[in-house]
């Protein structure tokens, strides 16, 4: 990944070609790049002229394309995940957005595309370390994906989106992504202080050679997690998702 050159000013010395870096890494072109640069303007940068609605009281700041994006980050990221596993079940599915559109993952997109060096920020903000900070690079990535949709549309969202989280996508499906449901299912249970989760394989059906396990997760009274795979391995991991998307529903 290439690095910018300089961070983004917007004073008199401004270099607006340094955006065609950041640009190409995305790889959308923007139509309106003040759009560009109202996402990538911190709500503790100066007041300045040089950014959608300066001058006419509008956004000075990032925060409304960050709503923005967050929206329809997740509606593309719900397209890719359905069409690319037919097979997988709702509560998979749900599972998987949940953990490729977050802030600690959009932070490191940001961290990979050297967003920090991009954004307007405050003198404060940029001296106590803000430009490497997860929560300012995963909500400016939020809220270039604002502008991109008010720049290019829907369809340019899905495709930036397929390049910068699409290949995560893959390692999903392979269980090798961050930590495993299993894990994450029993840190999650550990933490509230309640019982650990309890699996159980309900049925095994199949030749020897192509076995199919579906195994029941259970934490407490709640309703299990029902999932299925080729090993007890994946099966427990598929419940594991599910159980974490019903807590997930219900807090």
């Amino acid at each position: 990944m290439k690095q910018a050159s300089k961070v983004l000013a917007t004073n008199e010395g401004t270099e607006p070609d340094t955006l065609l870096i950041l640009e190409a890494d995305l790889g959308y072109a923007f139509t309106d790049r003040s759009l560009l640069r109202l996402a990538l303007t911190h709500r503790s940068a100066p007041r300045c002229s040089d950014v959608v609605g300066a001058d006419s009281g509008g956004d000075v700041h990032n925060e409304r394309l960050e709503f923005l994006g967050d929206a329809v980050l997740d509606l593309a990221v719900s397209a890719l995940l359905y069409d690319r596993f037919p097979k997988a079940s709702e509560g998979m599915l749900s599972t998987w957005r949940s953990s490729l559109v977050n802030t600690r993952i959009l932070g490191g997109v940001g961290e990979r595309l050297s967003l920090g060096d991009y954004i307007e920020m405050g003198k404060g903000e940029d001296l106590s370390g803000g430009r490497k900070k997860i929560s300012i690079l995963g909500n400016g990535m939020e809220a270039v994906f604002g502008a991109i949709y008010l720049d290019g549309g829907y369809e340019a969202v899905l495709k930036v989106a397929d390049r910068l989280v699409g290949p995560r996508m893959d390692q999903l499906v392979e269980g090798h992504w961050g930590k495993d449901y299993k894990t994450l299912l029993q840190e999650k249970m550990q933490g509230a202080g309640l019982p650990l989760p309890e699996y159980r394989v309900v049925a095994v059906s199949g030749a020897p050679h192509e076995r199919l396990f579906q195994v029941e997760c259970r934490v407490g009274g709640n309703a299990p997690g029902v999932g299925s795979g080729r090993s007890k391995r994946l099966a427990e991991q598929q419940a594991a998702a599910q159980v974490l998307h019903n807590l997930a529903r219900n807090e």
